[in-house]
């Protein structure tokens, strides 16, 4: 069964059966915005979201992005699905737009943890947006096996008038990863300056 996370809520990544969650994959879902044409119809308008995400060590130094500009970790334990320039034109069709895949055991020794970030690269607010999810599953990027965890990380008023948030950061605990369900937006217009956003206030 799924955990339906609340913003602020910390979780281990062990399954039902005991388990360790070691290869994850972690999905961003979002819509495009709804607008009334000038002839009173509605019409919709593409939304640009990049979901990255940022590995940090134990001084909160900045080892690596992997973002759609570069699209796989310098370790090779994270990979990312590639850019999506639209969001979903036809509403929710329950399918993720971006995802990025972590493989704990490749991760480098001196990570300790990693942030997954999402920045509205043409500026679009995040208060027009319809809807803007995260999962996190077992399977690949055309396959589900399980989902682990969802949260619905664009619901409420604060959220109006930012084009950046930090959704959540796994970080490794007594030689155990765990997951904080952050969902906060910031006031960051690019996505170096939402690593040092997460940085400051998030690790």
């Amino acid at each position: 069964m799924a955990i339906n996370l609340q913003k602020g809520q910390r979780i281990n990544l062990k399954k039902d059966n005991g388990n360790t969650l070691q290869n994850i994959c972690v999905g961003v879902n979002w819509g495009a915005i709804e607008k009334k044409g000038w002839l009173g119809g509605m019409s919709k308008e593409a939304v640009d979201l990049d979901a990255s995400c940022i590995l940090f060590d134990d001084s909160k130094t900045s080892l690596d992005v992997v973002y759609f500009g570069q699209l796989k970790s310098k370790d090779g334990a994270i990979k990312h699905s590639g850019d999506d320039l639209t969001g979903d034109m036809s509403g929710d069709d329950g399918l993720d737009n971006e995802i990025i895949t972590l493989d704990f055991s490749k991760l480098n020794a001196n990570v300790s943890s990693v942030a997954f970030v999402l920045n509205s690269y043409k500026g679009q607010d995040f208060g027009t947006i319809p809807f803007a999810s995260i999962r996190i599953y077992e399977g690949t990027p055309s396959r589900v096996s399980e989902v682990f965890a969802t949260y619905n990380i664009a619901k409420g008023d604060n959220f109006a008038g930012h084009v950046a948030m930090v959704m959540g950061v796994f970080y490794k605990r007594n030689g155990e990863w765990k997951f904080n369900a952050i969902g906060e937006p910031t006031k960051d217009r690019k996505l170096e300056e939402t690593v040092k956003t997460v940085q400051q206030n998030y690790l």
